[in-house]
């Protein structure tokens, strides 16, 4: 049977998938920068006789399988770069780069993909299909890595049909895992405000065009449009994290500048916000007369979940784990460019628990604590592996 191979496969090797993850924790690098990464991904691929190529610098593309009938093909994300975080752990895997870490758990996604392939590679002439598995380079910071991969054709030879990436959760206990249908993650923006008017010396403030009480009001307003209760309700947030006048108790300074972040799951509410932050930075340079300059960095799409393939992965994870180790997840107003993907292809984005509250493991992820109950690494494996059996095997479409 299929699924007791999986289960003793990945229960067979999870030493060495442990091994692979703590080599990987010690030794993190930054987003595009992910070289000794990739050397070690393809150390192991070549060791194990896999096909693979390299793409956008320091991404990689391995695949197996074989190609049928239905030429079917499903790709599964594993992104591999780290945060600018000093870790604060004292274990012997610690990060040994300093203010580099992988605090966001990426180094459990390469381990799990390498476990993947492993398992996979066994049992591949069980599988009706190909498999593509992309060390991805950049999740963190924009473009995104993802952008870079589809540029060079990550979808194509063979087609990919579908695409599938698992994230660790530290909110969950490991041995579980949590799917959510239709849209999961929001949009991402940043926005830059620079507001110019006339500075001076604070005992003649009838000379200048002070531009700080512009900037508040303006933050005001916004915060009028946009309340608390509204952002949550709506699941759009418009909100503001820097704000720097550099003046003094004496000096009115000439320009005002402030950055925020917007998000949303809607791509529609999306282009409206755009238009609501001209329309208010227009408005405001002519009442007040100051300059107002606006800066929108477009950032990652909403991650938007296929229902039909996120219902089937979410029951094979049940045949698998057992119901009550497979829960719906709450929408997110984090992001992660595997968005991009979903805008290709249809799949499935889901969460795999990694933590572990008598073991005291339940820090976040992106601080400088976070770590895994590494019992996670075994059901990340094994999970993956059995959602893309049975992908290639058994899922109607």
């Amino acid at each position: 049977m299929i699924q007791n191979k999986i289960l003793q496969l990945s229960e067979k090797i999870f030493p060495e998938i442990d091994q692979h993850r703590r080599h990987l924790h010690q030794n993190p690098e930054l987003s595009f920068q992910e070289y000794k990464t990739a050397e070690y991904i393809e150390q192991q691929l070549r060791q194990w006789n896999i096909s693979y190529k390299k793409v956008a610098n320091t991404g990689i593309i391995a695949t197996l399988g074989k190609s049928t009938k239905t030429n079917r093909c499903i790709a599964l994300r594993a992104d591999i770069d780290a945060l600018p975080i000093q870790e604060k752990n004292n274990c012997s895997y610690a990060s040994s780069v300093p203010n580099v870490m992988h605090a966001c758990g990426h180094d459990v996604h390469t381990a799990c993909a390498l476990g993947v392939i492993r398992v996979l590679k066994e049992i591949e002439h069980n599988l009706n299909g190909c498999v593509k598995i992309f060390f991805q380079p950049g999740e963190e910071v924009l473009p995104g890595g993802a952008t870079l991969m589809i540029k060079e054709k990550a979808l194509s030879n063979p087609k990919v049909n579908s695409v599938i990436a698992q994230h660790v959760f530290p909110d969950l206990e490991a041995g579980k895992v949590g799917f959510r249908s239709g849209p999961y993650m929001a949009s991402t923006d940043e926005i830059y405000i620079t507001i110019i008017g006339k500075g001076g010396h604070g005992a003649m403030p009838e000379r200048a065009n002070n531009p700080i009480p512009v900037a508040s009001h303006l933050i005001t307003e916004i915060s009028k449009e946009f309340p608390l209760e509204r952002m949550i309700k709506e699941h759009t947030i418009l909100s503001f994290g820097k704000f720097i006048a550099n003046g003094a108790t004496n000096v009115i300074p000439e320009k005002v500048e402030l950055a925020g972040t917007m998000r949303t799951l809607n791509p529609k509410k999306r282009e409206q916000l755009y238009k609501f932050l001209k329309q208010i930075t227009t408005n405001f340079s002519k009442k007040y007369k100051v300059k107002v300059q606006l800066n929108i960095v477009k950032g990652y799409p909403p991650l938007i979940n296929n229902p039909s393939l996120t219902e089937f992965f979410k029951i094979k994870a049940i045949e698998l784990l057992g119901k009550k180790n497979v829960v719906e997840l709450p929408i997110r107003m984090t992001a992660d460019d595997f968005a991009y993907y979903l805008q290709k292809v249809p799949g499935t984005y889901y969460r795999l628990g990694t933590g572990n509250k008598k073991k005291g493991i339940t820090h976040n992820v992106h601080t400088p604590y976070f770590d895994i109950d590494e019992n996670a690494l075994f059901y990340g494996t094994s999970t993956m592996s059995w959602l893309i059996f049975n992908y290639l095997n058994n899922f109607n479409n």
